[in-house]
């Protein structure tokens, strides 16, 4: 009989999530967890896992040898063993002991939260930027786990007992080429660090504001960038659809140009790994003019997240990534407001603004309050110019809002409004202009 291509077809990879969750079993935890479940079994899905089996494990006090409890751990084995589970996923941070107690348990193999989210970035990195910082945090994340992946050479010890044996000549020449590609990739990181770097310093030149979306995974930031730029940026409701930073020059409704950079998005425990790796791209967040907060305020655990996105941010000024006053440079927005309503269904202030990038309403007005924050850090100056230096005025017509002009015979003062970047620019450019502060 002739084998058909459906016969051929492999098989779906079964997969199971659990959640060991320690708090108390008041409704609002309740409520917290099973959001947090949700969450993962996103994740789990978003690499192609077909989950067939879902549970928050209530832990009273974590094991070291399993994290959960032997009475769960036994009947996990027996949900396993009859769903016919291929991967387990424990939203938690196992040890390397723990994944490996686990899998020895149940007999598939077990991922945690970090090695989850590490797998969706190994799959949706596009640039090579992307691509080296997911490759490093993945090496930093095995060089702890060696041990498991190499348990099935421990037998082979032995010799005249002052030599190692195979297994354990194995994991140290892994150790040694692991460490090594480490170094390679920093370097390499470094160098990407450098030219990003030169990049922000000839955006400074131009100079153009630069705005950087921030937010928690799946909030709505590559929808929006795509609807007030007109780009075609991927964007999917899916965790991370987005990886790689996106820079698009827009115009605001004052004429003013600025810069729209989309980002990774954030989510909770995000994995140490990853916010080292990606300081390369979360530095277009530390040297943003202004940082818009997309928010999913129909999400029903949306003020966990803004949480959460605020952690990862004061760990960055911790580190020294991002200035501390990150909070005055940052207007909230609450996107997918069409869900509760409308915009005018969502309170606001002079520092939120809500709207929905899907069906476009409240843009205008989150393009006004842009505009109007950019405006609030100009300083007005006057110049005195010869009346012969067409070039000088019109370069401060061009790149700042002029609100007078005086001419006599010779000279033409000029009262303007400009940006610090703009300022030091046009005095740069014009050194014989003479400013006076009005």
């Amino acid at each position: 009989m002739a084998t058909t291509l459906s016969d051929t077809k492999p098989s779906a990879t079964r997969g199971a999530v659990i959640l060991p969750w320690e708090k108390s079993s008041h409704d609002q935890d309740i409520r917290a967890a099973e959001a947090r479940l949700e969450e993962a079994v996103g994740l789990a899905a978003s690499i192609g896992l077909v989950i067939v089996r879902q549970a928050v494990l209530l832990v009273r006090a974590k094991r070291s040898a399993t994290l959960l409890g032997s009475g769960q751990v036994d009947s996990l084995k027996v949900a396993v063993k009859a769903d016919k589970i291929d991967v387990l996923v424990v939203d938690a941070r196992l040890t390397p002991g723990q994944q490996r107690n686990l899998e020895t348990e149940f007999g598939c193999k077990v991922i945690d939260r970090t090695g989850l989210i590490l797998d969706i970035f190994g799959a949706r990195a596009a640039t090579k930027e992307g691509t080296l910082q997911v490759e490093l945090a993945h090496l930093e994340y095995q060089r702890s786990r060696l041990v498991r992946l190499w348990t099935h050479l421990e037998r082979q010890r032995g010799g005249f007992g002052f030599l190692g044996g195979p297994g354990e000549t194995q994991i140290e020449a892994d150790r040694r080429m692991i460490g090594d590609r480490i170094v390679r990739l920093k370097k390499e990181l470094e160098q990407v660090r450098r030219t990003r770097g030169l990049h922000r310093q000839a955006r400074k030149r131009v100079p153009f504001p630069v705005v950087a979306l921030v937010g928690y995974t799946n909030a709505g930031k590559s929808t929006l960038f795509n609807a007030l730029t007109g780009a075609t940026v991927y964007a999917k409701d899916q965790l991370f659809a987005t990886l790689d930073p996106t820079m698009r020059a827009i115009t605001l409704p004052s004429g003013r140009r600025i810069i729209l950079s989309d980002t990774v998005g954030f989510i909770s425990d995000l994995p140490t790994e990853l916010i080292a790796a990606f300081r390369a791209t979360l530095e277009e967040v530390a040297e943003a003019d202004i940082i818009l907060h997309v928010r999913d305020i129909a999400h029903p655990d949306s003020a966990a997240q803004k949480k959460d996105v605020f952690g990862v941010l004061d760990g960055m000024a911790r580190d020294d990534m991002i200035e501390s006053d990150w909070a005055s440079r940052m207007i909230e927005v609450m996107n997918k407001a069409d869900l509760l309503g409308g915009p005018d269904a969502v309170p606001q202030t002079e520092d939120t603004v809500a709207i929905s990038a899907i069906t476009g309403d409240g843009l205008p007005a989150l393009m006004d309050v842009i505009d109007r924050r950019i405006t609030s850090s100009m300083e007005t100056v006057r110049y005195r110019l010869p009346l012969s230096d067409g070039a000088a005025s019109a370069w401060l017509y061009q790149h700042g809002e002029v609100t007078d002009r005086q001419d006599d015979d010779a000279f033409t003062t000029i009262t303007v409004r400009l940006l610090t970047e703009d300022r030091a620019r046009f005095e740069s450019l014009f050194k014989h202009a003479e400013p006076l502060i009005a």
